[in-house]
């Protein structure tokens, strides 16, 4: 998928999206956060693609969908989209030749980022509740986005990496944010405080 249908998508995705929860409450507030988080980062990548950085621009949009599907799972976020809008349907379209230098390197911190981030957090609610699956579904939406991120990256689709390793840190993050998640290290990495 080419990095203007990937934004296309999100757009779409976001202005499609509502949150059912009743104001004032304090899933309300959560998904506000979830929302305002979606559409900061699909901003940025805006203008990142706007300004000439495809690089930037495609993580933005990928870590826009991770906070998008999180709080959708989470169900405090709900799109009126008829099938749920997915990035992965396809592969990444290339991006510029010249841009595979920093593709690369951004490629290779992100995978460093979302494993840091995935040890660096233990499960807050206890194992008998069922916010303690979506936590365990978090970390399985984390470890599988690393893992498929490692393979893009073994058979040289750095895009399709770069892709991985955002998305997952998206949901990762926005997990954190929700609550289930204890920080105990790398409190930098995560969009806290």
């Amino acid at each position: 998928m080419k990095i203007e249908e990937v934004h296309l998508l999100l757009s779409a995705a976001l202005k499609a999206t509502r949150i059912p929860v009743p104001p004032g409450t304090a899933l309300h507030a959560v998904a506000q956060d979830q929302l305002e988080m979606a559409r900061a980062y699909e901003s940025d990548g805006t203008t990142f693609f706007g300004s000439g950085d495809p690089v930037n621009a495609h993580a933005g949009f990928f870590y826009a969908f991770g906070w998008l599907h999180f709080g959708c799972a989470y169900g405090t976020l709900v799109t009126e989209m008829p099938v749920p809008p997915c990035p992965f349907i396809r592969p990444c379209g290339r991006l510029p030749l010249t841009a595979s230098d920093k593709l690369h390197e951004k490629s290779s911190r992100y995978e460093r980022l979302l494993t840091t981030a995935s040890a660096s957090v233990t499960c807050a609610p206890d194992p008998s509740t069922p916010a303690y699956l979506l936590a365990t579904r978090t970390i399985q939406v984390a470890t599988t986005s690393a893992r498929q991120g490692r393979w893009y990256r073994e058979v040289k689709r750095e895009e399709d990496a770069l892709a991985h390793f955002s998305y997952g840190h998206g949901w990762l993050d926005a997990g954190v944010r929700a609550g289930l998640f204890a920080i105990h290290a790398n409190r930098e990495i995560f969009t806290v405080d």
